[in-house]
């Protein structure tokens, strides 16, 4: 059983416009929006696969080492100077909202 012989990319145009020719606009549109549809979602799911956002670098964290023998006081004067930094993070991060705020007229 042999198979057919391709058809020619001329022959396949002159068949596609032939078949236009006859349909409805809206049948034109609506199918041309049927298969743009999944290829916006198809492209938006590669875009979003190149942004980096699970980076696969790995994560250092550092941990200080504290000795076994200290005393409470020692941990308490830690804490109120770690406590000490965190308000200052947390205030400056305010405050750069605040500006941020200002600058598109939120406030």
């Amino acid at each position: 059983m042999a198979l057919p012989r391709p058809a020619s990319p001329r022959t396949f145009w002159a068949d596609l416009k032939a078949f236009l020719a006859g349909q409805d606009k809206t049948k034109i549109a609506i199918g041309l929006l049927a298969i743009l549809m999944p290829v916006i979602i198809v492209t938006g799911f590669i875009l979003d696969t190149r942004t980096g956002i699970m980076s696969n670098r790995l994560r250092i964290v550092y941990v200080q080492s504290w000795p076994a023998n200290r005393s409470d006081d020692e941990i308490k004067k830690q804490n109120a100077i770690d406590q000490k930094k965190r308000d200052a993070e947390r205030l400056e991060k305010q405050r750069a909202y605040q500006r941020l705020a200002k600058n598109l007229g939120i406030e």
